[in-house]
């Protein structure tokens, strides 16, 4: 594919998303959502494999069906109030709505789509959708904040945890693990919604840095677990960090990614909602105890062989320059706790 081409896409993606983010009218953000999916298609389609084509095939259909729903909830809203702006909608679009947006974000009960399209793309464009795709979405859910029904975001928050972590443990395939592990944080996000916006923003932006610093070092040849102990050769230092990395999106206490779990617990708790804090916290031990199994099977099951040529890390680092400062941040900024969510 042409630079020309790339630089089209990205920008056209770039584009959809924000024009989703600004919009005031249903009409404008369902426009956005319909440029968003067709950008990301041909990033998807790009190797030309047959899993790349049924993958870009169900993302296709999934995020058509969501635009479909979100149309006409926004017909049915502007039936029943005479306008389209996003900011006054009854509860009954409301509810078509968030059932949409669940269906977007891969999020439960609608899921199942997620790990098949992730597991048919690149790791670079699975990051893509991991991340930036969820952004136009979420801002949907932003915007008719005081119109959700929290006890139904609340119930499809942990339903969405409890299933990132049940999916997740007899697989091996690292993109599905992935997969898994993002249905998991949707579902920490979803029930921070109900908590605070501000609380969302920052369990968002701790989502995406940490997510970020995962995939770009598995980005090599790390198809599956036992693939992963192959990066010994290429950086030693890269498959330690990945794995402090993959305990930081479980969530363990000295890393960044303790800092969102802890403020929501802290939220639910003040909230009078213990019950909801103990379920979605033992739901998380599920997405813990995959990561560690992947930290075990490839730290300490799989040690480094002997080989008769030289190591290529000695001669080449295929990582990206901003790598280690992802990975930086995402595992130091736990003392940062009280400036950051007092700055969202």
């Amino acid at each position: 594919m042409s630079p020309l081409i790339w630089a089209l896409l990205l920008t056209s993606l770039l584009a959809s998303t924000l024009i989703t983010m600004s919009s005031n009218h249903w009409l404008l953000a369902w426009l956005g959502l319909e440029l968003n999916t067709l950008s990301i298609l041909p990033m998807i389609m790009k190797s030309h494999h047959p899993r790349a084509t049924e993958a870009a095939t169900k993302y296709f259909l999934i995020q058509v069906t969501a635009a479909t729903m979100i149309l006409l909830a926004s017909t049915l809203n502007s039936w029943q109030t005479g306008h389209w702006s996003i900011s006054h909608t009854t509860p009954a679009p409301t509810l078509l709505i968030t059932l949409a947006i669940m269906l977007k974000l891969g999020a439960a009960p609608t899921y199942m789509w997620y790990p098949h399209v992730l597991q048919g793309v690149t790791m670079n464009t699975a990051l893509v959708i991991s991340t930036w795709q969820k952004l136009a979405p979420l801002t949907l859910l932003y915007m008719t904040h005081n119109h959700l029904n929290h006890t139904t975001l609340l119930m499809l928050g942990l339903a969405s945890a409890a299933i990132g972590g049940w999916g997740g443990l007899n697989q091996t395939q690292t993109r599905t693990i992935l997969a898994f592990s993002s249905i998991a944080h949707m579902g920490w996000l979803i029930t921070a919604m109900t908590m605070s916006p501000s609380l969302t923003t920052l369990t968002m932006l701790t989502y995406m840095m940490t997510t970020t610093a995962t995939f770009m070092p598995l980005a090599t040849t790390t198809k599956t677990i036992t693939d992963i102990g192959t990066m010994w050769p290429l950086s030693p230092t890269t498959l330690l960090t990945t794995m402090i990395m993959l305990m930081s999106l479980g969530g363990l206490p000295p890393l960044t990614g303790f800092m969102p779990k802890w403020l929501i617990l802290k939220e639910l708790t003040m909230a009078g909602l213990p019950l909801m804090a103990t379920l979605l916290l033992m739901a998380s031990l599920l997405s813990l105890y995959f990561y560690i199994r992947l930290a075990y099977l490839t730290l300490l099951t799989s040690p480094p062989t002997t080989t008769n040529t030289e190591y290529k890390w000695r001669l080449k680092t295929s990582q990206l320059k901003h790598t280690p400062t992802m990975i930086t941040a995402s595992t130091l900024l736990l003392p940062m706790t009280t400036i950051l969510y007092a700055t969202t």
